[in-house]
C-alpha cells in the first residue's frame, strides 16, 4: 500500500502551536518545526501564526523578531544599523503610531514594485526573448548527451547548432551584463 501524499492549502495561514516545553508544532503536518523552518515557510510566501497552546496568546511577532535577531547574530545584515536605531527610537517617542504604518506601506510598495518588474521583465527589456532563445540553445548544446531526462520533445543538437551556441556565448554574456545593469538601475 503506497503512502498517500497530502496536499495543503498554501494560501491558508499556517498555524504553529507552542507547547509548554517551548517546542513549536506545525498543525498542518503534525510535526515539530524550528525557527529556520518557519522562516522557510514565510520565504515561500506562507502566512504564519504562532500561538501559545495553553493561553492562546498570539506569539507571532515575538517569533518573527527572534528570526530576524538570529539572522543578525549570524552576520546576515537584515536591516541597516540606522534603521534599527530609528526603530528603537520610535518606541520612545510620540510618533510610534506612525512608524509601523509607514514600514508596512513601504514594504507593500516594495513588493508591488518587484511584482511589476517581474511581470514587465519580458516585455519591457529589448532583446529579452532573443536572450531566452539563446540561453535555451546554449543549454541544449551543453547537455548534448543528457536527452533522456529532459522530456520527450528534446532532441540532441546538431553539430551546427552546437557551433552556433558556442559563437553566441559571447553575445549571451554581453546581453546578460546589459540586463544586470538595467536591473540594478531599476532597484
Amino acid at each position: 500500500m503506497a503512502a498517500e501524499k497530502k496536499t495543503y492549502d498554501k494560501t491558508a495561514t499556517l498555524l504553529i502551536k507552542r507547547y509548554a516545553s517551548r517546542r513549536l508544532y506545525n498543525t498542518e503536518t503534525s510535526d515539530y518545526v524550528t525557527l529556520e523552518d518557519i522562516a522557510g515557510f514565510i520565504r515561500e510566501g506562507r502566512d504564519v501564526q504562532i500561538v501559545d497552546l495553553k493561553s492562546g496568546d498570539d506569539l507571532t511577532r515575538q517569533y518573527l523578531l527572534q528570526i530576524i535577531a538570529e539572522h543578525e547574530s549570524r552576520g546576515e545584515s537584515v536591516l541597516p544599523l540606522n534603521v534599527l536605531t530609528d526603530l528603537v527610537r520610535s518606541y520612545t517617542t510620540d510618533i510610534q503610531s506612525v512608524v509601523p504604518q509607514f514600514l508596512a506601506q513601504s514594504f507593500e510598495m516594495l513588493r508591488h514594485g518587484q511584482e511589476q518588474v517581474m511581470q514587465n521583465f519580458g516585455t519591457s527589456l529589448p532583446g529579452f526573448e532573443a536572450l531566452q532563445a539563446q540561453q535555451e540553445a546554449f543549454l541544449k548544446a551543453m547537455t548534448g548527451g543528457l536527452g533522456s531526462g529532459l522530456g520527450s520533445n528534446w532532441t540532441a543538437p546538431k553539430a551546427e547548432a552546437a557551433a552556433e551556441g558556442k559563437e553566441d556565448l559571447g553575445e549571451i554574456k554581453k546581453q546578460l551584463a546589459e540586463l544586470q545593469d538595467k536591473l540594478s538601475k531599476l532597484q
